[in-house]
């Protein structure tokens, strides 16, 4: 699992690359709590790319449960976009679509975020 960073104005973008499974949820979630902690009201927007996301687990969701609960009691805005066939389906069943706003690419994400 790999994690890299980009601004889009005020916008974190982290696309993430790999497997969101019990070998590597950890390390996303370690990766994701200090940009989280600036997912406020008046802090960025965070967009998480999984464009190069192959395969996510429950723990990986998890990581995204918290996260997501995180932003929403710091009423800050964050967003998934770009999900790949397989965690589109993992998404849909597990209604984590419902959970977190997902977009079709980053571009949208993030326009929809600084709306």
């Amino acid at each position: 699992m790999e994690v890299s960073l980009s601004d889009w104005g005020s916008t974190r973008v982290l696309q993430v690359r790999g497997r969101l499974d019990h070998s590597h949820a950890r390390d996303f979630e370690t990766v994701l709590m200090p940009h989280l902690a600036e997912c406020t009201q008046a802090g960025r927007a965070l967009v998480l790319d999984f464009s190069g996301v192959v395969y996510i687990s429950s723990v990986g969701l998890r990581v995204l449960l918290v996260a997501a609960k995180q932003v929403k009691a710091q009423q800050g805005r964050i967003a998934i976009a770009a999900l790949t066939p397989i965690v589109t389906e993992v998404f849909e069943v597990s209604h984590f679509n419902l959970v977190l706003a997902v977009y079709p690419d980053v571009a949208a994400a993030v326009t929809a975020l600084t709306a």
